[in-house]
């Protein structure tokens, strides 16, 4: 009867160890806008592209909104492990200490996105992610958000209507001296607490990308939109790198194609989501989008083009080089 009794129990053991084996690994990947958003849409398909090519090993829980984490503590939060997953903006690693990201923040050094993908698909972007490993960071791929337009509650014609707005930017130097460069005051804020700044007065104006804009009712506070496209803002997919390389190589492998499905359907909708709620915010009536003509736009280049010689010496003269070098940007022929 006790052989019984212990065979039962050993039996039942190896059950509750079977059961325990067959628990998917969780990633939670944590972010700060909209689930609606290019990158909102993009995490919800590396989570279904996960779970499809894992067949159920792996499940992608996504919190989008900064439902889990503000954007300032997020970062601390992956390299805690208290988060597996994030896809902060490339402004977020000047503050890590890996300040050749900010190249990204530059104004006007991309031309396009044709432009920019020469960058992240090339040496350069492998370079610049391979600079976050010392950080306990592995960085999977760059994603889209768009291009930025600055927004007010007055007209933006010229850099001159800039001067003397308090402007909210996020934590990067190299945007700092881009506000000052049109005589703006920048105000480093959060996103999530973007909205009711504009509303009660606290910032004057804003830059961002157009669905950022939008999806965040920023459209609702703002009574002025010029499309500059002055600035570029997009993503670094990073995971932590311990629980990265502690998974088994196949499933790691199957990740891999997941992050790389859902990169090429970021980089594809990104600019359809943005053109898309430029029209919402056309629609709404609420604020009047201005198209600046060829010589305004040169105009506002001009004034922030200083800007890349200045921060020379913290992003790293050879990274801004390398970019010139890939885009074929060329300073001296404004």
């Amino acid at each position: 009867m006790k052989v019984s009794k212990l065979l039962v129990a050993l039996f039942a053991g190896a059950l509750s160890l079977a059961a325990y084996a067959q628990q998917p690994i969780v990633i939670k990947f944590s972010h700060v806008v909209a689930a609606d958003t290019p990158k909102g849409k993009a995490a919800e398909m590396f989570a279904k592209k996960a779970g499809e090519l894992t067949k159920g090993k792996v499940k992608v829980e996504v919190y989008a909104n900064s439902t889990l984490y503000k954007d300032k503590e997020e970062m601390e939060a992956l390299q805690l492990g208290a988060v597996q997953m994030l896809a902060p903006s490339l402004a977020k690693f000047g503050p890590l200490g890996v300040k050749e990201f900010e190249v990204f923040d530059l104004p006007f050094i991309f031309s396009d996105y044709d432009a920019l993908r020469k960058v992240t698909n090339g040496p350069v972007g492998k370079q610049l992610l391979a600079k976050l490993e010392p950080k306990g960071i592995r960085g999977l791929a760059y994603w889209d958000n768009g291009f930025k337009s600055f927004s007010a509650n007055s007209p933006i014609r010229t850099p001159a209507d800039l001067k003397g707005k308090k402007m909210r930017i996020q934590s990067s130097k190299v945007l700092e001296e881009q506000m000052r460069s049109v005589g703006s005051i920048p105000q480093v804020m959060a996103f999530s607490e973007v909205y009711q700044a504009l509303q009660t007065g606290v910032v004057d104006g804003t830059e961002n990308p157009i669905s950022n804009l939008y999806t965040q009712k920023m459209h609702e506070v703002q009574k002025h939109l010029t499309l500059t496209d002055h600035g570029y803002l997009g993503y670094a997919v990073i995971v932590n790198k311990k629980f990265w390389d502690g998974l088994p190589a196949d499933v790691r492998g199957q990740l891999d194609e997941a992050m790389v499905q859902a990169t090429r359907y970021a980089n594809q909708i990104a600019k359809v989501e943005n053109d898309n709620s430029l029209e919402a915010v056309k629609k709404s009536g609420k604020t009047t989008v201005y198209a600046p003509t060829k010589e305004e736009r040169l105009a506002f280049k001009k004034a922030m083009l200083p800007v890349h010689q200045k921060m020379e010496g913290r992003v790293g003269k050879e990274v801004i080089q390398a970019v010139y070098k890939d885009t074929g940007f060329k300073p001296d022929s404004l």
